[in-house]
């Protein structure tokens, strides 16, 4: 059972479901409110009445019931392993690929994947259904993603999330060109009140703060580095987007007509590092840009549209 602690304030004060919601990820407005019912949350110590609306200096306890027991079955699907030892393995994820089993992906997951890969040797702080899965990626990016292959390489790679000692770098094509040659977005995020299922910049949203950098400028178009200081649902997505830059072919925050040739967003994971938990010693990783997201890069270079 996992036990989550917020604090209100007259910024992000709301109704309790409403709050929960915005503060809590994967966590919808409904959820709450059956949270609240079942007594499993908790305002200044004391069970509040569902309707209860908070006015700021409440502290709001939650407790996450573990996820039901399903059977998760391993799945023989190619995996390109980009490193592996006896306590993690980092894999590049191709688009389409969903990371875990939830509603409406039930299998033909990384998990099922790295099942099959990897046997028992995953941890299961993740519980049932996200073994060994440290961090996420959204289905249509690309890239490098880290999975523990026992409990204790599972603690001290969450760990190094928490202080931002696992470093992930990103590359994306936005629309449009940036002003400056780098710099950082630091807006919270949390989910978008006029949508449940889109992230936004909203007040009293979790802290998210992405630091980017110009690769290089096209004519309309910029190709953009970023590096993860936090990893909220679909961060970079959001930033981009909130300094009026979406990225290309994302249809949820940017354009609505997808890019031919492209399928989802043109992101991708191309670095990550991390202190081994084992050893102690750092480990830098990279992988290549995917065919697509270069088909792109030489259109752009040959001063034409993408496709």
């Amino acid at each position: 059972m996992e036990t989550l602690t917020f604090k209100a304030n007259p910024e992000n004060a709301a109704r309790l479901d409403a709050f929960l919601a915005a503060q809590a990820e994967n966590l919808t407005r409904s959820a709450a409110a059956r949270l609240i019912e079942e007594g499993r949350v908790l305002v200044d110590g004391k069970r509040p009445v569902k309707s209860l609306r908070l006015t700021g200096g409440e502290t709001v306890t939650v407790e996450l019931p573990n996820p039901q027991p399903t059977e998760v079955r391993p799945e023989d699907i190619p995996l390109d392993v980009v490193y592996e030892d006896g306590d993690v393995i980092v894999v590049n994820k191709p688009k389409g690929l969903v990371v875990h089993p939830a509603p409406g992906h039930p299998d033909g997951t990384l998990v099922n994947a790295l099942l099959h890969h990897c046997g028992s040797s995953l941890s299961g702080i993740g519980g049932v259904l996200r073994p060994g899965i440290v961090h996420r990626i959204d289905r249509d990016t690309s890239g490098l993603i880290i999975a523990a292959k026992n409990d204790f390489a599972h603690q001290k790679l969450a760990a190094q999330l928490q202080d931002h000692t696992l470093a992930r770098t990103y590359e994306c094509i936005v629309l449009g060109n940036l002003k400056e040659e780098s710099g950082s977005v630091d807006a919270p995020i949390g989910r978008c009140p006029g949508d449940r299922k889109k992230q936004a910049v909203v007040p009293g949203g979790r802290r998210a703060v992405t630091h980017w950098e110009v690769v290089a400028r096209y004519s309309g178009y910029t190709h953009v580095r970023c590096r993860l200081e936090t990893g909220r649902t679909h961060q970079i997505r959001v930033h981009m987007a909130y300094l009026g830059h979406p990225i290309l072919g994302d249809t949820v925050y940017g354009a609505k007509k997808p890019v031919p040739g492209l399928h989802g967003q043109c992101l991708h994971a191309v670095g990550l590092r991390f202190i081994h938990p084992r050893t102690g010693k750092p480990v830098e990783l990279s992988c290549p840009l995917p065919e697509e997201f270069f088909r792109q890069l030489r259109r752009l270079e040959a001063g034409r549209q993408p496709l």
